[in-house]
């Protein structure tokens, strides 16, 4: 009885829930399988999600797309999230970008700043909804003004570029500058390159050494390109250093 009294707390608790998983994942399902079963929201998600990536449970995707859909209900906006992400990538069903576009509206009209990223890349691409770029640029707007580090080096692009909006290098760079802290890959890649054509040449390789240590696949490859065309011949040497860790991924 007293297991469970403690297993019941661990439950009620999102956040003592997600340190255990970091430490113990196995414990952790046991927890997050408990709680969704009594109905408590934040480990229905949870569970959504160790289904869907296999963390401390087997791996079962459509069974995660359920939990995210029971959550969801109960009106969990990062389940209604995910549920748009499963039907983005056919995670557990059949793809269905048009329905996954549905799912982001929802949540990002109500406030999320995940859902406002993952539509807007649908409307900047026209992938399941009809291609509209100023909504894009907006929704990206919004988000990084939440704090969204992937939204903001993505508004700081079309800052840079004056893609759908006056352009303004300045800004861009301020944006690039709070993506990276924030943690983006992506935007400490583009800080960097910005940190480079300023001639900081000493504080771009350290943004780029941050960005190479989580970036994905898809990334590097762009990355290295990107990286042989640089001026100065330091950044240049970098291409060899990413397309090392490139190899190492393509070969686990």
């Amino acid at each position: 009885m007293a297991d469970f009294r403690l297993r019941r707390e661990e439950i009620l608790d999102g956040v003592q829930l997600r340190a255990m998983l970091a430490e113990s994942p196995g414990r952790a399902a046991q927890a997050i399988v408990l709680g969704a079963g009594e109905g408590i929201v934040e480990a229905q998600a949870l569970l959504g999600q160790i289904l869907l990536d296999g963390r401390g449970i087997a791996q079962d995707q459509p069974l995660a797309l359920r939990w995210f859909a029971i959550a969801a209900g109960q009106g969990h906006l990062m389940s209604r999230n995910m549920l748009g992400r499963c039907l983005e990538h056919g995670w557990g069903c059949t793809a269905n970008a048009a329905l996954a576009a549905r799912h982001y509206r929802i949540a990002a009209q109500a406030g999320l700043d995940w859902s406002m990223y993952n539509l807007a890349n649908l409307l900047a691409t026209g992938r399941g909804t009809i291609e509209d770029p100023s909504q894009a640029l907006a929704l990206y707007r919004r988000a990084a003004e939440q704090g969204h580090a992937k939204s903001m080096n993505l508004f700081g692009r079309y800052l840079e570029e004056g893609l759908f909006c006056p352009q303004d290098r300045v800004a861009a760079r301020e944006w690039y500058r709070r993506s990276a802290q924030g943690g983006d890959f992506r935007g400490q890649f583009s800080y960097a390159a910005v940190l480079a054509e300023e001639g900081l040449t000493d504080e771009a390789l350290d943004w780029l050494h941050k960005a190479l240590a989580h970036g994905n696949v898809n990334f590097l490859r762009v990355s290295i390109e990107s990286l042989l065309s640089a001026h100065h011949p330091r950044i240049r040497e970098m291409a060899e250093v990413y397309r090392l860790r490139l190899s190492q991924l393509l070969t686990r």
